[in-house]
């Protein structure tokens, strides 16, 4: 016996026709626009409070080493195979980047990064947000990242006039000169 198998056609017959479906469509595409367009504009969002300004403090520094190199000894370098034979031994380790912030006088801010890596010899990042007045503000600026160093070596004092709304970032680099406040 041979089966017959039916065609059945690629379209239910009940689908409605083409200028409806294309009408469902668009009114289904414009109430998720409009969605789109009501919950981008409600509820408002602000960032800061009236009268409000921010300070950031970010950066990346790798610190000093935490000691000096030494000098191998002519015996210590003839125990060494012949492509490890570096004159001098330095400290993998790096110090950890210390920031200290004071706005009018008081102290805002006071952290301490650690190197990363598992050998402890990578970079040390911070990233802090301080909300303070619009105004006149003086702020004091200490960062060190040498451990065996008993003063912070950078330091940075200015007033800056912070207006509504606007953001003072406070980063490092060295190429120029520092503590950098822009």
């Amino acid at each position: 016996m041979a089966e017959t198998l039916s065609s059945s056609p690629s379209r239910p017959s009940d689908a409605p026709a083409g200028p409806a479906r294309w009408l469902g469509q668009v009114l289904l595409y414009g109430l998720f626009a409009l969605a789109i367009g009501v919950f981008s504009h409600w509820p408002p969002y602000h960032h800061l409070g009236p009268g409000q300004a921010l300070i950031k403090v970010s950066f990346s520094r790798v610190g000093k080493p935490v000691g000096d190199c030494r000098k191998l000894s002519d015996a210590e370098l003839a125990k060494l195979p012949p492509n490890m034979r570096a004159t001098e031994q330095c400290p993998r380790e790096r110090s950890p980047v210390t920031i200290e912030v004071d706005v009018n006088g008081a102290n805002v801010l006071s952290r301490t990064a650690p190197p990363s890596g598992l050998s402890k010899d990578g970079a040390s990042a911070l990233y802090q947000r301080l909300v303070v007045p619009a105004g006149e503000q003086r702020i004091a600026v200490r960062f060190s990242d040498d451990v065996r160093a008993r003063a912070t070596p950078y330091h940075r004092e200015a007033t800056v006039k912070l207006v509504p709304g606007q953001v003072l970032v406070i980063d490092f680099d060295a190429e120029k000169g520092g503590i950098t406040l822009q």
